[in-house]
């Protein structure tokens, strides 16, 4: 009587793990997640030779190298589904649901034994002859046969290999004949020393010219495999520490050189800026990942949940290519699988309703990733039955959550918005899927976590859009600096509409049931006093009064602060144990004069505050509104130029407004050059000499593809949201005209802007 071999037993901790090991398990996860989604896509295409190759490679080096590891459940599963996958590669099998369902929970079995040896070091002695047997009776019976002629290929080359062999190269390039290939591969089996390609070559099956092509493929793709290294999150991690602590002195010294008149010292602080600007540029993209690497493990999900709920659904993704750091790509993981399985379950109708609306049978569900404004943008849209708004209303009134007369005051927009009500679910059944009223609530709460927006929007009977915005990274961000009684805070850039100064005599703020209100525009914009929210101390009265326009989610508020410093890059640093609870930050960071700031969590001073963050400003219909109702609204960025002349840009062609000092410009030849961001930035001057070279510049920055231009002006006056009015061109005018804020502006052409600035002899403009 014989006994099992011991299980292999390894030790698993990070620094004890054996090298060997850990490769395996990377490599192993990594080509399963791979197999779920090229099964996926091979069960809707058909029979394709690439793709069943490419998951039967995946299945026969796990077995291989979990065999030679001495892993024998790991063996004896993927031994089963290797025999399947061949019989499906040979054409004896066709591939089924059932067939691929029965592989996809091979696929799962494999991926819960590496878990075991990845947390203990071996198998468990568990049962997972459920899967061996559903396998072995897809086997047996499937009908025996012979492959098709075409489809011939020599079995014994068919191993997978770190690099393509000789073989596969010359068979799949129509170069040589399998059958050749197959006598070569028998000649070496009885003892031949030499080569496949020699032997090939000797036999006269390929020639001298295909040989050499077929070497110099192979060792392309020896090069390419070779050209990358496996780097662990912690290593990155430290780095990205390290950069941190380089901005925080790097800030610290060009605070310093401001006061120094040394220009040697100013040259080499600037050139110490644009090497720490390129540099944590360089290690934000080695954390930076695809979202397609997160997207590739959906098709499999929405299979298997378009099976148990039986509809039909077709997923198309855009933007698999956009890069975020990988601290968020697993912050949205979870929101973003759980808005997927939502509009499967509640969206997407069965294929029988979806035909009595003239619809077709599949739904469809569309991802799309994008950047913009230095966000990221997240879009989930299914074209399914939509939100109906008034069994949402109906239900929130059924909680308490809302009285019937305040509901009926509620615009549909409004409404749409109690979906992120916590408790709240329209679902009429409770299913394994969604219904017990928790996930909106918890996408929303995660999103704001991380910086981030969710917004919804949805047409009965159309479809419903879940938009997401997140920033790239959490590590370094662009703020505005601010302060309140001699204590300094940061506000992230994405939440910054813009910046109002209005004089203390002015009568533009109101009460209204003892909360401050203030007219933006024609819109009551809610005020929250930066003081009074954190109970400071009151200080005295200021000659102007700074508000900060920012946005949570989709409302608007205003901020009032007692000063408003500048914007700067800063590095996040996280609160201590106990701190990180308090509502209204998201954590600190160290300013160039030493001092700490922290860092305010616009959506935590939301709630803290107690604002209706889901309501829209209350519009006043006024002259400028009912204009709007005629004229196409739009957003300006309005300036003045010499000559008391007014200048006016659309405020999407604006990539950034910055202050510079005179004495950073440079020339070449006749053109003006400042740097910045790490390159050199060209200058197009709309504005009056300035008179000394520490008075600073006032700079629109315009991207234009991979280069910025500044444009520099007298000094900026406004943000107009308002229809244009009025547009014409003036006799003897060299730009059109039009009327802002009751003032003639000038519309500037900014192409032709453009093109001056990049032309070989740029003119200066006034």
């Amino acid at each position: 009587m014989t006994t099992a071999p011991p299980l292999t037993k390894i030790d698993s901790r990070a620094d004890g793990m054996d090298e060997a090991v850990r490769e395996f398990l990377i490599e192993s996860n990594e080509g399963l997640d791979r197999f779920d989604d090229e099964l996926v896509q091979l069960e809707k295409q058909g029979r394709s030779p690439e793709l069943l190759d490419s998951v039967f490679r995946v299945v026969h080096t796990i077995k291989g190298s979990g065999g030679t590891l001495g892993f024998r459940h790991l063996l004896r599963v993927s031994h089963v589904g290797e025999n399947l996958l061949s019989r499906l590669r040979d054409g004896s099998l066709l591939l089924s649901p059932a067939v691929t369902s029965a592989l996809l929970a091979m696929a799962d079995c494999l991926r819960r034994l590496l878990r075991e040896i990845e947390a203990c070091g071996c198998e468990s002695d568990g049962d997972y002859s459920g899967v061996v047997e559903r396998l072995t009776e897809l086997l047996t019976a499937a009908p025996t046969g012979t492959a098709p002629p075409d489809k011939v290929e020599p079995q014994a080359d068919r191993a997978p290999q770190p690099e393509p062999s000789v073989g596969e190269i010359l068979v799949g390039g129509n170069v040589c004949r399998p059958e050749d290939l197959r006598a070569a591969l028998e000649l070496q089996q009885t003892g031949d020393p030499r080569r496949v390609g020699e032997i090939l070559l000797a036999r006269g099956a390929v020639s001298p010219t295909a040989l050499a092509d077929a070497l110099k493929t192979q060792a392309e793709h020896h090069d390419l495999a070779s050209a990358t290294i496996r780097v662990e999150v912690a290593r990155l991690d430290a780095m990205m520490n390290l950069v941190g602590e380089l901005v925080l002195a790097r800030n610290q010294i060009l605070r310093f050189a401001e006061s120094q008149p040394d220009p040697a010292f100013a040259a080499s602080t600037q050139h110490l800026d644009a090497i720490t600007a390129e540099l944590q540029e360089a290690v934000m993209k080695t954390r930076m990942q695809p979202i397609g690497r997160l997207w590739e493990k959906l098709p499999r999900m929405l299979r298997d949940l378009a099976m148990s709920c039986g509809k039909q659904v077709e997923l198309d993704c855009e933007g698999a290519d956009t890069d975020l750091d990988k601290t968020l790509l697993e912050a949205i993981k979870d929101p973003l699988t759980h808005l997927v399985r939502n509009a499967i379950d509640h969206g997407i109708e069965s294929p029988e309703l979806r035909r009595a609306q003239g619809k077709s049978p599949s739904g469809h569900l569309r991802l799309r990733a994008f950047h913009e404004g230095g966000l990221v943008h997240i879009e989930i849209a299914d074209d399914g039955a939509g939100i109906r708004v008034e069994r949402l209303r109906d239900k929130a009134i059924a909680l308490g959550l809302l009285d019937a007369e305040r509901a009926a005051a509620l615009s549909p927009a409004e409404l749409l918005h109690l979906a992120f009500v916590p408790g709240l679910s329209t679902a009429e059944r409770v299913s394994d899927v969604s219904g017990r009223g928790v996930g909106m609530d918890v996408v929303k709460t995660n999103m704001e976590k991380i910086g981030g927006t969710v917004q919804l929007e949805s047409a009965l009977g159309q479809g419903t859009l879940v938009k997401i915005t997140i920033p790239l990274t959490l590590t370094i961000i662009p703020a505005l600096l601010v302060s309140s009684q001699n204590q300094r805070f940061a506000i992230p850039q994405a939440n910054v509409v813009e910046l109002v100064q209005r004089a203390a005599e002015s009568r533009a703020i109101e009460e209204v049931r003892g909360a401050a209100i203030y007219r933006l525009r024609g819109h009551l914009l809610p005020l929250v006093y930066l003081d009074r929210l954190l109970q400071l101390p009151p200080h005295p009265p200021l000659p102007a009064i700074n508000i900060v326009v920012l946005r949570a989610g989709q409302q608007q508020f205003g901020l009032v602060v007692e000063e408003i410093s500048d914007s700067q890059e800063i590095v996040v640093k996280p609160l201590a144990c106990g701190l990180e609870a308090i509502a209204g930050f998201a954590g600190a960071t160290i300013l160039g004069d030493g001092r700490v700031a922290l860092i305010l969590d616009v959506a935590g001073m939301v709630r803290r505050a107690g604002l209706f963050a889901s309501a829209p400003a209350v519009a006043i219909a006024g002259p400028q509104e009912k204009a709007a109702a005629r004229h196409p609204l739009a957003a300006w960025l309005v300036f003045r130029l010499p000559a008391d002349r007014r200048g006016a840009l659309p405020l999407s062609a604006v990539a950034r407004l910055e202050e510079i000092p005179a004495a950073r410009v440079e020339r070449a030849g006749e053109r003006e050059l400042v740097q910045y961001r790490g390159q050199l930035m060209p200058l197009l001057r709309l504005s009056t000499p300035p008179a000394a070279d520490h008075q600073l510049l006032q700079v629109i920055v315009h991207a234009a593809g991979n280069r910025c231009i500044g444009l520099v002006v007298d000094e900026i006056l406004d943000i107009v949201e308002q229809p244009v009015l009025g547009d014409a061109s003036l006799p003897g005018a060299a730009q059109p005209v039009t009327v802002l804020q009751q003032r003639v502006t000038e519309l500037l052409d900014l192409p032709a802007l453009v093109r001056q600035s990049f032309s070989a002899a740029p003119g200066a403009a006034s």
